[in-house]
């Protein structure tokens, strides 16, 4: 999957990106969301950060993750400027400066969930640290997939702590998934 991705040009990653952004926005569900907790992209993951500046300029209340060094456990913490409340964090990815507010995550109401891979039911195969299951364990709200087109795959193998997300974002599709699906 990796290498899938990794073929893909830094024009193709970025013009899906812009692509993914258009199609998050136009969605019921992101107009809807009081609050949005961002991922800061890695080099080959789909960038949302465009995103995050207009969240903002909405007056969304916008989060990241960070890590807390004792816990080794991500928190939430709200940020209200992309450029000056950020830092680089421990895995060498842009998180939350230590003052800034933390925010529960049982309180966001929309969650981007980066991944390697995700299936159609869902599912998402991360990076093996565990660090998302964690997040999506305690979310109440909408957690959404973000993805390439290349990474969507057939069936993604679960383990029991695997959480699942409840809608997919790829540049050229939105989708419902899980439980919620039939909701929707």
């Amino acid at each position: 999957m990796r290498a899938r991705v990794s073929d893909l040009t830094a024009a193709t990653r970025t013009a899906a990106s812009l692509a993914a952004c258009k199609l998050l926005s136009l969605q019921e569900t992101w107009h809807d969301a009081a609050s949005v907790l961002f991922y800061a992209p890695l080099p080959k993951e789909l960038d949302v950060w465009p995103l995050l500046k207009e969240a903002l300029s909405q007056g969304k209340l916008v989060a990241l993750p960070r890590l807390v060094a004792e816990t080794g456990q991500y928190e939430a913490r709200q940020i209200r400027n992309g450029d000056l409340d950020l830092q680089v964090g421990q895995f060498g990815i842009r998180e939350p400066i230590e003052t800034c507010a933390r925010i529960p995550i049982n309180r966001l109401d929309l969650v981007l969930v980066p991944g390697v891979a995700f299936d159609q039911r869902g599912r998402r195969l991360g990076r093996g640290k565990g660090f998302y299951d964690r997040i999506l364990a305690t979310v109440r709200g909408t957690t959404c997939g973000v993805a390439f087109d290349e990474q969507i795959v057939r069936e993604i193998p679960v383990e029991p702590h695997d959480q699942f997300v409840n809608c997919i974002l790829t540049p050229s599709r939105w989708f419902a998934v899980g439980p919620r699906a039939a909701l929707e």
